[in-house]
Parts: structure tokens; sequence; C-alpha cells
């Protein structure tokens, strides 16, 4: 994701706009807040004001002020998710007209700036510093300390300023006016505040059962990106299909797969969106397609019976080849987050593992002692797979069931826990993680799994139910964890799982996922009970998109 250079100095627009009327003017707009992060409101000067007269009066579309009219308090902006704070004021608001520029102040922003013109119908002015009437001003704050995804937007004397201590709260901001606009036509008089509640909102894809194309995906980056998520997470390996090409085990790849080129764009696109993509390469289970083609590192029990999915972890092939694969696919996926996977690993399933695989227990044994067990050899694969995607500076999460409780080997400090279930045998708590101060990630799977087709006892999760019923600390089922554990929840995905690959379309997917995607994204940007019902709250984004 592109770097932002903290910059010193938010220039102060102010807007002062001159009211006509019987060719004599004199108004003054009503204001309130701060001005997008600066110090407060300043009077323009009278050629600045004549010239925002008159380039107001030549657009029809724009509103302007009248010596007849007057203004209520303007209301809160609708937007997905909801803004956390709005500062209300007297005055017409904003809304796009030919000849409004996008200006920035700071190169860092011209991203955002293109975007948000191209999107609007308006002229990408670059870095400038001069005033206009209907100008929509981009630019960085030296707000030391405040959350980098913050962003403020002032809406006052008919143009928009939009300012935060990164490129990524700016780009936020964008997407507020984007759906003021959308949403009503005008983006309302006044000061914005906003800030999300959990820095991590994602959605995770699993492409390795159903393939999507690479054009499907990226409209779900915009779409994503619109929304204001952060994280797009790549499921790609697993006993159906590997399917990402690869250079280094082009044997293990599925026909109908991604090329790099195409990764490499959905990546670059997801980075202009400020989201990152976590790729997820499953070990030691939900390896079939890599087993595949390695028949030999299939792990097989005291019988000679293969188990599906499970690679010998007691094989140095065997973890040679998935650290190949992990170092090759570092280099394609260049954001600072992983997922290892580490779930259902059959090994770990059966009454007595080590009768039931000899090779294992016997190498635990050589590895940990007399005591050591299966599960300390698969926690020891885990930790061995971490060293490998540490090297490349990753930040790593570890499905819950991938942490073993009552083994003498511990799973890495730094492994944060992808909490998604607790119906495995054997399941602990949330609180079990938490209490020993892990990071937590909410996919619980009660509220935020779309499994095609609807396996086992998995239901299509409904908006309306997350909208209404989840919040990030509910992580397993439906009761919340205690609230002292809220700042080690780091925020929570929304996943789609294809376990039936063939119960719908891809456009049955992105259809079915629409309104739980804005309803996860709401609770994630604000986890406290929202201002709308849930009618309100489906109505609105039919209009905004």
């Amino acid at each position: 994701m592109k770097q932002t250079k903290q910059r010193r100095g938010l220039i102060a627009v102010a807007a002062a706009t001159a009211v006509v009327a019987a060719g004599v003017g004199l108004g003054l707009w009503a204001a309130s807040g701060d001005e997008g992060g600066s110090g407060g409101a300043a009077v323009g000067s009278a050629d600045e004001t004549s010239a925002a007269s008159r380039g107001a009066a030549s657009r029809s579309a724009s509103p302007t002020p009248s010596p007849t009219r007057s203004y209520p308090l303007s209301q809160t902006p609708r937007t997905i998710p909801a803004v956390r704070s709005h500062t209300p004021a007297r005055g017409p608001g904003w809304r796009p007209a030919k000849g409004n520029r996008v200006v920035v102040e700071d190169a860092d922003l011209v991203d955002e700036g293109r975007l948000i013109a191209g999107e609007l119908g308006l002229t990408y002015g670059g870095e400038s510093s001069d005033v206009r009437a209907g100008d929509v001003r981009l630019a960085l704050n030296d707000d030391e300390g405040a959350n980098p995804e913050s962003y403020a937007m002032t809406v006052r004397g008919g143009r928009v300023n939009i300012s935060g201590p990164s490129d990524a709260g700016v780009f936020y901001g964008t997407r507020t006016l984007k759906q003021e606009v959308h949403g009503g036509g005008t983006a309302p008089e006044g000061v914005v505040h906003d800030q999300p509640a959990k820095p991590q909102r994602g959605f995770m894809l699993d492409i390795a059962r159903k393939p999507f194309t690479a054009a499907w995906i990226e409209d779900r980056v915009r779409e994503l990106g619109d929304l204001k998520f952060n994280e797009l997470g790549l499921h790609f390996s697993d006993d159906q299909g590997f399917r990402i090409e690869s250079t280094s085990h082009p044997e293990v790849v599925s026909k109908d797969h991604l090329t790099k080129a195409q990764v490499k764009q959905i990546v670059d696109l997801a980075a202009s969106r400020h989201i990152t993509v976590v790729p997820e390469i499953d070990s030691p289970g939900h390896l079939g397609a890599v087993l595949a083609a390695h028949p030999d590192l299939q792990l097989r029990n005291v019988s000679g019976v293969a188990t599906r999915g499970a690679i010998d972890i007691s094989k140095d092939a065997s973890a040679a080849i998935v650290d190949e694969l992990l170092d090759e696919y570092a280099g394609l996926f260049p954001g600072d987050q992983w997922h290892l996977g580490g779930d259902e690993y059959q090994a770990l399933t059966v009454a007595n593992p080590q009768a039931s695989f000899p090779q294992l227990a016997a190498e635990a044994t050589k590895a940990y002692g007399s005591g050591g067990t299966v599960a300390d050899l698969t926690t020891g694969w885990l930790n061995d797979r971490a060293d490998t995607v540490r090297n490349h500076d990753r930040t790593m999460r570890v499905w819950n069931d991938g942490f073993f409780a009552n083994t003498s080997v511990q799973a890495a400090k730094d492994l944060q826990v992808a909490y998604w279930t607790g119906k495995e045998i054997g399941a602990r708590q949330p609180v079990a993680y938490l209490s020993a101060g892990r990071k937590v990630l909410n996919y619980n799977d009660e509220y935020l799994y779309y499994v095609l087709g609807e396996p086992q006892t998995f239901v299509y999760p409904t908006g309306r139910r997350i909208y209404e019923q989840w919040t990030p600390r509910v992580l397993r089922g439906t009761t919340a964890v205690p609230a002292k554990y809220e700042s080690q929840i780091l925020g929570g995905s929304f996943a789609v799982w294809c376990d039936l690959a063939n119960s719908q379309t891809q456009n049955q997917v992105a259809a079915g996922i629409r309104m739980p995607l804005r309803a996860t994204v709401q609770k994630l940007w604000d986890p406290g009970t929202p201002a709308l019902t849930w009618t309100q709250f489906k109505s609105l984004a039919d209009k905004v998109g």
C-alpha cells in the first residue's frame, strides 16, 4: 500500500459567500466546527467572495444563498457505515457541478483526488493553493497521535475540505462525500469527524474450492473500498484446488486459476482503495491440491490409509514445499498481513493420534523428548511456518483450532487468533485466548460465514441479523465477551466459503452478500446500536450503493 508522508500545514480555506439582492449583496453563512482539522474559519477576500458569487450564479445546479431564504440546520449525512459525528450548520451544502475542481495539497493524495474527481464528474486540478467556488480540497494534517484512518470533512461556503493524518483517512472522507452525493445529491453543510472503531475490517473469499474471475474480484474490491473495508482475504489453496499461478511448483496449480499478472492487478487496485490483500495457504491440513501432485507427502495412518488433505509433517520434504510456496507468494502479496491457516489437521481428530500415526509420534519424541505428542509436533510445524513468513515482515493470524491446549510446545506469541468456531472437539472459549493476551479477529461462523450450499448446520447469514445482533465482541455463538477485552479484538471479517461450489453462481454470491457486507462494516466502524432501523438501513443501501 502506498506510503503516506506526514506534512505540516493545512491551508485553512474559509468560505464567506455574498448574498446578492437588488444589486447590493451582503450575506453571512452560519458555520460551526473546525475547518477539516485546521484552527477555524477565516473570512475570504472581496475578490474571492465576488468570484464565488459569480461562479455560483452561473451554475444553476449549485444551490446559492438568497436574502429571502432561511436555511434550517443541516441533517447528519446518511452513509454506510454511518459517520460518527456531525456538527450541523446552516447553508445549502455542496453538490457537484460542471467545472468544479478537486485539488490536493500533497502529492500523496493524487490518487485519491483523481478517483473522486472521476467518480463525481469533476475536474482534477492537481496540487493547488488557490481557492475557487465549488472546490473539493484534500489535505494531510499533522494531527500526531490521531487514528490514521480518521478524517474531518467540512462543507461550508460552497466548498468541501477533507483532511486527515494519512491518505487512508482522506480516502474515507472521499467515500463519505461520494455516498452523500449518490444518496441525496447534496453534501450537507457542517463538519464531519469520523473514524473506525476497529482497525481491521475484512472480507474473506474462498477461491480454492470455487474459482472466481479476476473481474468479479475487482468489482468486490471497488465495493469494499466504497464501504471502508480495508482487508480482502484470499484463501487460494485447499483440497479442491490451488488457484494462483506458481513458478516454484507449477505442478500443484489447478487448471482454472488466476495468473500472477491478474493477481498483481487485483493487489494494485486494492492498494489504491487502501485495502490489504491477505493471502492464505492453509497447512498442515487442507493441502489436498498440493498433495495430488506429491502423493509421497500424503499423511497415512498405521494401516496405510491416506488422510484427506493432511501432509505428513514428519517429513522434511513436507516443510520444504510449503516454505517454498510461502516464500514465493510473499513477493506477490506485499501487504503486512498473512494467514497461516492451521485448522482441521485430521491427525488430531482421531481418538489416539500417537497410535494412529506412529511416524508423527516418533518425530515428536525425537524433537521434544519422551513426552512429545502429535499436538506438540503440529504446533512446532506452525511455528516453523511462522518463522518463514516472519522473515518477510508480516503479521500472522491462525484459525483458533490451530492453537492447542495442554501442549509442551506453545504457539508463537505474535500469532493472532482468527476465531471462527466453537464446534470442534475440545474447543476453547474465546476468553481462553484473550486472557492469555492474544489479539483476536472475529470470523464468528454463527453470523459471518456464507457457506455455499448450506452444508452441515450452516445457513446463509442475513444482514439484518448481523445489524441487529452482532458486534465484534460476539466472537462465538451469540454471547459477547467482557468489555475489558475490547482492545484485543482487532476487528473481524465476513467470509464466503465454497464447500458446495456449484450451489450459486458468482453473481448470486455477489447479490447474497450485499447486505451482510454492509451490516458487517457498520458494526466494525461503530459497534454501538445503529441510529437507523434495519428497514431504513436497507433503503439507504439502495440509494447510496
